[in-house]
């Protein structure tokens, strides 16, 4: 399938190719859907198997940003950037990000990034030295800084939902919880469930970062690969996405699937094999959602504080409307979810044509 067929047949917009040749730096930018407003999301520096498999993340990760916007008050679409981590080319990551910050300026506003998978606060300051369509810079530049905390808050606020909604109380004491990735969100995530009485175990890629977790929280760890073995009230996904496939769902010994992770169903059937076999599923750009306040709403918006406070309770209410939603029509949740966010752009389209980009300076929010 070639690329115009693919943003077809996922309604993309628009997709920019990025290429430096004095530095070898390669991105791809997505820009989903601007019904809403132009286009924000997260830029990821990864090491990709190929550049077919670099393209795919971008749209898949461009179109989750759009339904994950559409359960937000905040006038923005969805996009997603990624670089390539390309081991052939020997310059540096901080220099690489500054090129790619060109190719983002160059859009005008049509899209604006923050960070995601492989890069941080601190990186977005590179990026920044370019463009003025950049979130979440290192507190010490001027930025938000980091917007993990909040993300793991909406997090832990729709587990908390989804276990009342199973079980009949979102209380923690006792649970099980199984974290997959021990990184920014994870971490904040794990801490969280720690306080609140839940017994953790988690994994990670990183045998550093997953020991050094283990060790500040008291937790268990496993084997990133038997994870999915785990018996557990919840099973929270924070890493990469496509981990919920036909060859791991099967495995899975838990009542809830929900975690902070982007895309974790490898495919749309996938939601379906979950509600097959009875698992509550947390739809990710939903539970994940107070992410945009953190970045886009406190940088480029100037959301209050307060207004921040309450995206988390935003997630848990959302939530609790799919999970209704979903008993009712006898529907996956992942069913449910795109179906309400398709609803809330269509209403939309009607009154915002495609959205340029906007002049907005966020530098110094």
């Amino acid at each position: 399938m070639g690329v115009f067929e693919r943003m077809a047949e996922q309604g993309h917009e628009q997709v920019v190719f990025c290429y430096d040749r004095t530095t070898g730096m390669k991105a791809i930018i997505a820009i989903h859907d601007t019904t809403l407003g132009p286009a924000r999301g997260g830029t990821r520096f990864r090491a990709y198997r190929s550049e077919e498999e670099a393209l795919e993340d971008a749209l898949r990760l461009s179109s989750g940003m759009t339904y994950k916007f559409a359960y937000t008050d905040m006038p923005r679409g969805g996009g997603k950037a990624v670089v390539l981590d390309d081991p052939s080319v020997p310059t540096d990551k901080p220099t690489l990000l500054r090129v790619f910050g060109r190719f983002v300026q160059l859009l005008a506003g049509r899209f604006g990034t923050g960070p995601d998978l492989g890069t941080s606060s601190r990186d977005m300051v590179h990026i920044a030295a370019e463009t003025d369509y950049v979130w979440a810079l290192d507190e010490t530049h001027g930025g938000t800084g980091d917007s993990t905390p909040l993300t793991a808050e909406g997090v832990l606020a729709g587990i908390r939902t989804a276990l009342a909604h199973v079980t009949g109380t979102g209380g923690l004491e006792g649970r099980r919880v199984a974290v997959q990735g021990l990184g920014g969100v994870g971490a904040h995530l794990s801490r969280l469930l720690v306080r609140g009485g839940a017994s953790v175990t988690g994994a990670d890629a990183d045998p550093a970062r997953a020991k050094e977790v283990a060790g500040e929280l008291g937790i268990a760890l496993e084997d990133p690969e038997r994870l999915y073995d785990v018996e557990c009230d919840v099973f929270s996904p924070n890493a990469v996405g496509g981990v919920l496939n036909q060859h791991t769902i099967p495995r899975l010994r838990c009542r809830i699937v929900a975690g902070g992770a982007n895309n974790q169903l490898a495919t749309l059937e996938d939601g379906r094999r979950l509600a097959e076999r009875g698992i509550v599923y947390a739809p990710d750009y939903v539970i994940n959602s107070a992410a945009p306040y953190a970045v886009i709403g406190a940088g480029e918006l100037g959301y209050s504080p307060e207004r921040l406070a309450a995206s988390v309770h935003s997630v848990a209410e959302a939530l609790e409307v799919i999970l209704r939603r979903a008993e009712a029509e006898r529907r996956p949740t992942a069913e449910i979810a795109d179906r309400i966010a398709e609803e809330r752009i269509a209403a939309a389209a009607g009154l915002r044509a495609m959205s340029e980009g906007t002049g907005a300076r966020p530098r110094g929010a």
